[in-house]
């Protein structure tokens, strides 16, 4: 008999777990209920009481939801690693950010910066927000900051040029069509963030939920998840 299975899920996995639940839904013939917004909006979600069958968040969320007991003990499974990437509009110059001195430039020399508004709980708006801190260069940023509501909404704005450069993982630009990737963060900036699957704590469908972490995590799957900008860790 077909059941529903209730996802909680990150944003930055967002391609791969529509293109791989879609698969799981035909081949199973149950239904998926997928709910995507920030690792931390998820986190606040999960903590308040909302239930689900599987949630995908940072590792680091994931560790802790298990030690509140929230998240169904060694069900852990990491998915996927993406890094951050500076961004600009398809048909705009590429800047330099070669270095850290370079990308600070870049980032002052930009009429206008898009990222993650930390404040929306995205894992990449938090890092940037510290990051700016870092480089001596907040106020100057952020006077000229498009905020956005997460990763996706960066990509979409550099895409209808609405900013003129801008930082999300990899894996949320790949996407979006009318933007490139310049690059990575240069140097000591690099940044990564792996993504971990757990079956919550009051699953309802833990048999199905269990069968749907499986096929995320089939060997078979490696290649698209790298081509979706997500280093397989499974």
């Amino acid at each position: 008999m077909a059941v529903e299975i209730k996802v909680l899920s990150a944003g930055a996995v967002k391609s791969m777990v529509e293109t791989l639940g879609a698969e799981f839904e035909r081949a199973s013939g149950n239904k998926l209920d997928v709910t995507f917004a920030t690792a931390f909006a998820q986190r606040e979600r999960i903590i308040n009481g909302a239930a689900a069958d599987l949630v995908i968040v940072s590792e680091s969320i994931i560790s802790e939801l298990e030690k509140l007991g929230l998240v169904v003990a060694g069900s852990a499974k990491d998915l996927g690693r993406t890094v951050t990437g500076v961004i600009v509009p398809e048909d705009a110059p590429s800047p330099d950010i070669s270095t850290v001195e370079a990308f600070r430039q870049a980032l002052l020399n930009a009429k206008s910066v898009a990222y993650t508004d930390p404040k929306a709980g995205g894992s990449g708006g938090i890092m940037f927000a510290g990051l700016l801190q870092k480089l001596g260069i907040a106020d100057a940023v952020n006077a000229k900051a498009v905020l956005c509501k997460g990763g996706l909404d960066v990509s979409t704005k550099i895409a209808e040029r609405r900013a003129e450069i801008g930082t999300t993982f990899i894996s949320e630009a790949l996407p979006v069509k009318g933007l490139k990737v310049v690059g990575l963060l240069p140097g000591e900036l690099h940044n990564a963030n792996t993504y971990t699957a757990a079956i919550h704590k009051a699953v309802k469908e833990p048999a199905a939920a269990a069968a749907l972490l499986k096929a995320l995590t089939d060997p078979a799957t490696r290649p698209r998840w790298k081509a979706a900008g997500l280093d397989p860790v499974f």
